[in-house]
């Protein structure tokens, strides 16, 4: 090691150490670095001119600084030049300035070295000054000063390399921005560039980066909080712990703490939803002193109460000891109810939650639930009298915001102690008469809320154990409702009344001749004919005072007798009560009469009902109805399509699910099934062909009008239309490539852009659809052709031009992938994809001017084709042939040409290089892409997925890691198959690289 540069520099001592040993040494873990430091800085600190030990020092870092890959020995090389260098800081107010400038010499030395190197042409370099910054500058403690002219030029430098070309420098670059970011400035340079790389950077791990290191603040909480639904797992786990770190709960509004817990504990990686119940949660019960109901008060917990509860099983999966439950949300006096003067929307949400939590624990929880609810019996006079004591509101009262919302509370808090029935043991004989008699109760009182009423009949015919008495009894109730019993008068016939009051004089006068004659026996002292006269007297006044009364009476009978009532409000609970009846009885059981009654009386007349809201309710009854019984189907599904295109937009999406539903059940010919059969004794079949061409003429209109809600205004209707028509064409009943365009084309329109839950839809089914069997597989390749020349023949004032053609034929390729299938079909002779491709050549040769065949040939080699000789191998090599006769553009003969030799089984050229070829074709000029890094590569995604076709493999862990994806970093080496053991070794080998022998070169060169 005595030649080159070092041997200019000697030691001066056995305590000093010279650079080039202390880089070798810092290259092994197992060395002290702090040591390293110290002896070198005593070397440094004895020269007298540093220059010559600047240049050496940079000398050796360089050979770190040309290494792409992450190995073991470059970093530990960089993290001894980063402590060294960090040696120099000198506290502030310790040093004399002049003293202060001697110290930081180095350090401004190696930034200015760094910065001059940032614009290198290798990436390598330009990563490796992305990383000593950020090192560098992190090393630094709180209260470091750097001169502010070196600051602002690491400031630009950075700038500029988080827009690099690859993602390593650009994450280092992200994070070396960390400690240079002002929160406070509404243009701090530093926030908008992380705010651009959160919004628009491809890879994931620059995302992570920066959402580690951005300081939240008005401008930028909304972007971490939009990277909560990005689509790398990751991504989304990293915002949240952000958010749960960094953030004040009180600093988000109610909607955004919703919409974090709803779709972080909905979320499908578990990690993320570990995230919520670990970090999220946690933090923000610190910042509310450990208070669950005060979390609930955050949420409003009357809009979103799924969520609530959601969160509150969260929350209490994560208690170590059961009494904690108790001890933190509600208070029980002793017979285990909350008092109804303290019953809130917030504690008896938690006490329904809990409960519910501690019953699904099963026999584990047994013990806890008796604790926490009381006896049947004793919690059904409880509910009853709070229900009864929700007042209803008049219409000038609705106009009271303030008294509607008290209301409101009452109803949801009504609501959730309905709910806790679900919860009570109900096995003995006495709790549960009680129960069912207040709701039954409950049911006919005329102030319960129609919000109320589906819960009620659930939970009522979820006690009922025989379905005859479940039926039996909501038919009486609903009886009760509609027919109750009034006081009706009747009139009195006048002769009657005359008789009477003529009856009533007769016995006065009795009475006052029985008085004198009294008083005439009295002197004449004959007492016991008086004794006979006052006895008469007396019944006479009782005869009187009878007589008396009933003439006082009005002149109206009063009886009591049932009244049918017709007004809104009782239509609907009774539909409401009539729809939970059938939701919950067996499908299988069909309509027996009572239920055939209560349809004839009930829904059909309600279905013509002048209000919108009665007449939606007993669509969704005659719907439900209608899935019991086939004949009743028959019967009434005519009105069901006529109600879907006649009636307001929310009546017509509920007849549009019942005919989806009836559709699922018994598919589409069941408007057919009631045709009557042919004559057994007709001698020919003449009239069954007419008859299967009605039938299909009957399912084609259906689909027809499907079709043209798909074109509706009205966004509820056609995003009902779509997910209906996605559902039947997944369960097999609609086999239709034109339909599945049709989706296809809205998936893409951009017109559904804002419409989440169509788009959300539409791409699960497609994915599910083409995975499930060849034949779905077949459907998409058959609706290819249709749907590529839409999009090609829309015209400019159309939305559907704006689509990308090329995105959506490969994700036709990507959907008739043999390899997708959830399980893989039996070897055929001719696969999806060969069939594909000659369908896309006869497009080809149908006109080979057109300016979409340049697409189609990029399609072509996506596809995974059979190579094996046989009649489609032949068929494809004839029109490839054609082709290359006819089409002139020299990207698609480069294509055709390709394709042919794979097929003729040219493994010499097309084998070897399969992995590579695509990947290095432009897709405008044709020509090889030079592997400078200054131009850029195109079309990577479909060309990835071309060579991973060809292979019929999946492509590599490292070549797929967003981390080391850069194709520059490692040395190109034509595919070869090697065995296991030596890519093992070496693998083993490449971790363990040395920078000695690059180091001992050029010394011994020079």
């Amino acid at each position: 090691m005595g030649g080159g540069k070092i041997s200019n520099i000697n030691m001066a001592g056995d305590a000093d150490l010279e650079i080039e040993e202390a880089f070798r040494r810092a290259q092994k873990a197992h060395n002290n670095k702090a040591k390293l430091v110290v002896s070198l800085k005593t070397r440094y600190d004895k020269l007298e001119d540093k220059s010559e030990f600047h240049e050496e020092f940079i000398r050796c870092l360089k050979y770190a600084m040309i290494i792409y890959t992450r190995e073991p020995a470059v970093e530990n090389v960089i993290d001894f030049v980063t402590k060294f260098a960090a040696s120099f800081e000198t506290p502030v107010n310790e040093e004399t300035q002049e003293e202060e400038d001697d110290e930081s010499e180095f350090l401004n030395f190696l930034f200015n070295f760094l910065l001059e190197s940032h614009g290198a042409n290798s990436h390598a370099v330009r990563f490796r000054v992305c990383q000593l910054v950020n090192k560098l500058l992190g090393s630094l403690s709180e209260n470091a000063q750097i001169d502010d002219d070196l600051c602002d030029r690491i400031h630009e430098a950075m700038l500029v390399r988080v827009t690099d070309k690859y993602p390593n420098v650009r994450i280092q670059a992200a994070l070396a921005l960390a400690r240079l970011q002002d929160p406070n400035d509404s243009d701090c340079p530093t926030i908008k560039a992380y705010i651009l790389l959160l919004e628009n950077d491809s890879n994931p791990e620059v995302r992570r980066a920066v959402l580690s290191c951005i300081a939240p603040s008005a401008a930028t909480l909304s972007k971490i909080y939009k990277r909560t639904r990005d689509v790398k797992e990751k991504v989304r786990k990293l915002a949240y712990q952000v958010l749960a770190e960094k953030v004040h709960i009180r600093a988000l509004s109610i909607a955004q703490r919703v919409s974090l817990l709803h779709e972080g504990l909905s979320d499908t990686a578990d990690s993320v939803k570990e995230v919520i119940k670990t970090h999220l949660l946690p933090a923000w019960l610190r910042l509310l002193q450990g208070d669950v109901l005060q979390l609930l008060h955050k949420l409003d917990v009357e809009n979103c109460a799924e969520t609530a509860v959601t969160t509150l099983h969260a929350i209490f999966s994560m208690a170590s000891n059961p009494d904690e439950l108790l001890q933190n949300g509600i208070r029980l006096d002793e017979r285990k109810l909350i008092t109804v003067d303290s019953l809130t929307c917030e504690n008896v949400l938690y006490w329904r939650a809990l409960c519910e939590f501690v019953k699904s624990k099963g026999n584990e929880g047994e013990e806890l639930l008796e604790k926490l609810l009381p006896e049947a019996a004793i919690f059904a006079d409880y509910l009853y009298s709070y229900l009864k004591s929700i007042t209803p509101l008049s219409e000038e009262q609705r106009a009271d915001m303030t008294q509607l919302e008290m209301v409101m509370t009452q109803e949801f808090v009504g609501q959730q102690l309905i709910l806790l029935v679900g919860c009570l043991d109900t096995s003995e004989e006495g709790g549960r008469k009680r129960m069912v008699a207040v709701l039954k109760e409950v049911l006919v009182m005329p102030n319960t809320p129609t919000s109320l009423i589906g819960l009620l009949v659930e939970k009522l015919i979820g006690i009922l154990r025989d379905d005859a008495q479940k039926i039996q009894m909501v038919a009486e109730i609903i009886s009760d409702v509609r027919e109750p019993i009034f006081p009706v008068s009747e009139p009195v016939d006048e002769n009657e009344k005359r008789r009477k009051q003529v009856r009533l004089a007769e016995v006065r006068v009795q009475i006052m001749e029985a008085k004198q004659t009294l008083e005439d026996c009295i002197s004449c002292q004959d007492f016991s004919r008086a004794a006979e006269l006052k006895d008469s007297i007396s019944q006479l006044e009782e005869l009187k005072n009878q007589l008396a009364l009933e003439a006082s009476q009005p002149a109206e009978n009063i009886k009591e007798q049932r009244v049918e009532k017709s007004d809104p409000e009782t239509l609907l609970k009774c539909l409401t009560m009539c729809a939970g009846l059938f939701k919950q009885m067996n499908i299988k059981r069909g309509i027996c009469p009572t239920m055939n009654a209560l349809i004839e009386s009930l829904i059909l007349p309600s279905v013509s009902n002048p209000n919108p809201a009665v007449r939606n309710m007993a669509v969704i009854c005659l719907g439900t109805a209608a899935l019991h019984s086939k004949d009743l189907a028959n019967t009434h599904l005519v009105l069901l399509l006529q109600i879907t295109q006649l009636d307001e937009p929310k009546i017509r999406i509920s007849a549009l699910r019942a005919l989806i539903d009836q559709f699922l059940l018994n598919g589409l010919n069941i408007l057919q099934d009631k045709s009557a059969p042919p004559p057994p004794d007709s001698p020919d079949n003449n009239g069954q062909p007419d008859q299967q061409v009605e039938e299909e003429s009957t399912v084609q209109g259906i689909l027809r009008m499907l079709s043209e809600f798909l074109d509706s205004e009205i966004c509820e209707l056609r995003t009902e239309t779509a997910e209906g028509l996605a559902k039947l064409m997944y369960c097999g009943r609609i086999l239709s490539p034109k339909m599945l365009s049709r989706l296809v084309l809205l998936w893409y329109n951009p017109v559904t852009e804002d419409d989440q839950r169509l788009r959300h839809c539409l791409g699960v089914f497609l994915q599910l659809y083409a995975r499930a069997s060849r034949a779905n597989q077949e459907c998409v390749e058959e609706s290819f052709l249709p749907t590529m020349r839409t999009l090609f023949n829309a015209p400019v004032t159309s939305p559907l031009s704006e689509v990308d053609s090329s995105n959506v034929a490969e994700l036709f390729v990507e959907l008739t992938r043999p390899s997708a299938l959830v399980q893989p079909a039996a070897v055929q002779a001719m696969s999806v994809h060969d069939s594909l491709a000659v369908r896309i050549c006869n497009e080809i040769l149908r006109d080979v001017s057109a300016p979409e065949v340049r697409l189609y040939c990029k399609t072509l080699s996506w596809l995974e084709i059979n190579t094996e000789p046989g009649p489609a191998n032949s068929e494809l090599q004839l029109l490839l042939k054609d082709i290359l006769q006819e089409v002139k553009d020299k990207y698609c003969t480069r294509v055709i040409e390709k394709l042919r030799n794979q097929l003729n089984g040219d493994r010499s050229k097309s084998g070897s290089n399969q992995d590579t070829t695509l990947l290095n074709l432009d897709d405008n000029t044709g020509e090889v892409v030079n592997k400078d890094e200054t131009k850029p590569k195109r079309a990577k995604r479909g060309q990835k997925k071309a060579s991973t076709a060809k292979n019929g493999k999946k492509t590599s862990k490292a070549e797929l890691s967003s981390d080391e994806s850069d194709e520059e970093n490692v040395p190109e080496v034509p595919p070869s198959v090697r065995p296991s053991r030596r890519a093992k070794i070496a693998s083993l080998e490449k971790t363990k690289q040395d920078l000695t022998a690059l180091m001992n070169q050029e010394a011994n060169g020079s």
